[in-house]
């Protein structure tokens, strides 16, 4: 099985760090291999929530997502907010950081939203600048997401399987693989989504996602509420075999959240998916 590049340890299978779920897994301390925040709910943050997340940190390793890097957008880098994600890193001794390829806001305002990116070598050049910087300022590795779309740019000159991985080569940064992301944006934009994946550097897939999504026939809606559809699992084990099992992967749900426990049978899923990749693979098999 392949290693990460980046000098990323294997953290196997983990799950995101919600605020109902900390007494359940401060008690029982769940067997997962690591945890991640949404950095935004941490920065600057005191009192009982920052304590649970320091006492996580010392059982597990916790890695950080963001939503504000705003990588594409024409303004510049938030100088303040790598400053205090770096802090936030540190604290917890992050192996990496995690971000969308997207724009959050222009002109100081955030809409709070991932907004798509025209796919140009114009866009690539920007976006390869800023992750360098973004990677010098948090001296770790910066991990870049490919988010779910729901429109695209007439503009753009390139696909963006084809983006992200001259992005991940150029800026030598790694790929946070969403898997429900490629099959939602396939859908909404009726591309392959296995042609997709296979065009992708794999060694430099660090993590993965699994979600939930809404179908509402004509579209699909990346709402991470519900458990992950079929579709997405068989995705993921495709993903799995390309990827050679080195990279990390996360279970996202931020909606209607289910106890624990449910979580981690889903979890379990995920192992067994990339169990079967392993033994197939050892076998001399194909998967």
């Amino acid at each position: 099985m392949s290693e990460p590049r980046l000098g990323t340890p294997r953290l196997g299978f983990g799950a995101g760090l919600r605020t109902p779920h900390l007494p359940y897994i401060r008690e029982h301390r769940p067997a997962v291999g690591f945890f991640e925040i949404i950095s935004e709910n941490f920065l600057g943050c005191h009192g009982g929530r920052r304590s649970a997340l320091e006492e996580i940190a010392d059982h597990y390793p916790v890695v950080l997502h963001g939503v504000s890097l705003s990588i594409g957008s024409t303004d510049p880098l938030d100088s303040g907010y790598l400053r205090r994600l770096k802090r936030l890193a540190d604290d917890v001794d992050a192996p990496w950081v995690s971000d969308h390829v997207c724009w959050t806001g222009v002109l100081g305002i955030n809409t709070h939203d991932l907004l798509p990116l025209p796919f140009t070598e114009e866009t690539l050049a920007h976006v390869t600048d800023r992750a360098r910087i973004v990677q010098d300022v948090l001296e770790r590795p910066l991990i870049l997401e490919n988010p779910s779309s729901y429109v695209e740019f007439r503009a753009s000159t390139l696909t963006e399987w084809e983006f992200l991985a001259r992005l991940a080569e150029e800026a030598d940064c790694g790929i946070l693989l969403d898997v429900n992301n490629v099959h939602v944006s396939a859908y909404n934009h009726d591309f392959d989504p296995e042609a997709y994946l296979r065009a992708l550097p794999h060694e430099r897939v660090v993590q993965m996602h699994l979600a939930g999504h809404t179908d509402h026939g004509t579209h699909i809606i990346d709402t991470h509420d519900a458990p992950v559809a079929e579709p997405v699992w068989e995705l993921y084990r495709t993903a799995v075999e390309l990827t050679g099992g080195g990279a990390a992967t996360l279970l996202e749900r931020d909606d209607r959240l289910p106890p624990f426990p449910e979580l981690m049978a889903e979890l379990d899923r995920a192992r067994a998916v990339a169990d079967s990749v392993t033994a197939v693979t050892a076998g001399g098999g194909h998967g």
